[in-house]
């Protein structure tokens, strides 16, 4: 079942669950090392990895007496389908303005080489 999109920017919106996904696309890690570069308390970073895990961006797996933690990237499918119309508009914003920039800057030498 594909998250929902506010579930998703809902967890994205902390920095400190943002980092932590950062941290994960280099693989899994335990909660406890997740929670190490910001000095918060387990039951604090237990608290962001259910928000997490609830947006369906990440999993938790089990290893004897372990519980990894890993990422989702299939859960950011719902973000990237939101988002595609708006980056493909911002793309095209960005083509017209690079041809408008040419053209100004084919204009300007062209007066240069009428003023020679």
């Amino acid at each position: 079942m594909q998250p929902s999109l506010d579930l998703v920017l809902s967890a994205l919106a902390n920095p400190t669950r943002r980092a932590i996904l950062d941290r994960l696309r280099h693989g899994e890690a335990l909660a406890g090392e997740l929670g190490t570069p910001f000095a918060l308390s387990q039951p604090t970073i237990s608290i962001h990895l259910k928000i997490l895990a609830a947006a369906g961006l990440v999993t938790r797996g089990r290893q004897a007496n372990l519980r990894p933690v890993r990422l989702n990237p299939a859960a950011l499918a719902a973000l990237d389908n939101w988002f595609g119309p708006y980056r493909q508009l911002m793309e095209d914003r960005l083509y017209r303005l690079e041809i408008g920039a040419k053209e100004l800057q084919q204009r300007e030498t062209s007066n240069d080489d009428q003023t020679e």
